[in-house]
């Protein structure tokens, strides 16, 4: 298999068959490429076409994103899930215009010593935009070209997935003449080479039951030949994972005001609003006495259906107790750090789905 066959007809497939009508193609803005490109880390693009005009909407530019408050990137965020890609995308924002003028670097060595950007996200860019001839590696294109290459390491081996990236160099469409003062290799073929390779992994070269008969790799994927692409890629390492439960505090005031606190920059939901989250029922009832002493009966506590929320790593069982508060009476913060949220401000909030769908229910239950 030469570079040349597979370059050229990912290249080909791509122009006459692949996506062109998403509102992040058609443009070499870095801004516009960089910001689809962490949405659509572990989402799905039918997800980020919801979220991608509302968040240009309010941040048009990056000089916009990183003028704004990390709690509001949060609250347009909320519901996308993965929240750690919201606080890199507001510090990449910000390390653009201090460090870089306001400009995004032109090549992936340099994007990716950004905040938030990793090798592939950081070519992707590069290659949209100034066709730098570079190789990324997401996880749809490690599909493709494992089972074009019938490549059999381990990608759960750090040195096998080297070997995968320098495989993937080695197939890039040739490089263009350089032009004067031009620092790296360039190629006006790769923007449909890089954007090809995703669309043939999301609609084509699928995890399972591949549909190898639209495939332009076809005739030359050797584990097509063999018949068993759903083979590769290999990766044997598995995720642990592990089961939480968490006890959520439901402070509900007379006008529709929630009690919410900031969760600690690491973790789960790092730096985002939340209920005050206990380790079990008797640590929450102690933490309500702490902050609200008589003021609420125990009697006013109320249990709601706990549900199961999943993570990557983690099943989270939470079980959410809710209490009323009487108009007037304040928590003391010491006991239980927070701030009270009006109906009108908790929606906005950066809040996680799952807290976020208990208050809108909540919110619509009769009183």
């Amino acid at each position: 298999m030469t570079m040349e066959s597979l370059a050229q007809r990912v290249v080909r497939w791509q122009r006459a068959h692949g996506r062109h009508d998403l509102p992040w193609q058609n443009t070499r803005d870095p801004y516009r490429v960089w910001l689809s490109e962490i949405m659509l880390q572990q989402t799905q693009v039918s997800t980020v076409l919801d979220y991608f005009p509302r968040f240009l909407a309010r941040f048009p530019d990056v000089a916009a994103l990183a003028q704004a408050e990390q709690d509001e990137v949060l609250g347009l965020w909320s519901g996308l899930g993965y929240y750690s890609r919201a606080r890199n995308l507001h510090a990449c924002a910000r390390q653009v215009m201090s460090a870089h003028g306001g400009a995004f670097p032109r090549s992936a060595e340099a994007l990716a010593t950004l905040p938030g950007i990793g090798r592939s996200t950081a070519a992707a860019i590069a290659s949209f935009c100034f066709e730098e001839q570079v190789a990324i590696l997401d996880g749809n294109v490690k599909r493709v070209l494992t089972r074009a290459l019938a490549f059999d390491g381990d990608l759960a081996v750090a040195a096998e997935e080297r070997r995968l990236w320098a495989l993937a160099t080695g197939l890039l469409p040739e490089a263009a003449p350089p032009e004067p003062g031009q620092a790296w290799p360039r190629s006006p073929d790769m923007p449909a080479y890089t954007q090809g390779l995703m669309d043939l992994g999301a609609t084509v070269c699928s995890t399972r039951k591949p549909s190898c008969l639209l495939c332009p790799l076809q005739p030359i994927c050797r584990a097509q030949t063999a018949g068993e692409p759903e083979r590769y890629p290999v990766r044997t390492r598995k995720l642990k994972r592990r089961a939480e439960r968490w006890w959520l505090l439901l402070l509900q005031g007379p006008q529709g005001e929630v009690w919410l606190q900031q969760r600690p920059q690491k973790g789960i939901w790092a730096g985002m609003d939340s209920l005050p989250v206990f380790e079990d029922e008797a640590a929450l009832k102690q933490g309500l006495h702490a902050a609200l002493g008589t003021t609420v009966a125990a009697s006013a506590a109320q249990v709601l259906e706990p549900f199961l929320h999943v993570l990557t790593h983690r099943d989270l069982y939470l079980h959410p107790v809710c209490v009323r508060v009487p108009a007037g009476a304040q928590p003391q913060v010491d006991a239980l750090p927070g701030r009270w949220l009006g109906a009108d401000a908790w929606p906005t909030a950066g809040l996680p789905t799952p807290i976020r769908k208990l208050l809108v229910q909540q919110a619509s239950a009769p009183a």
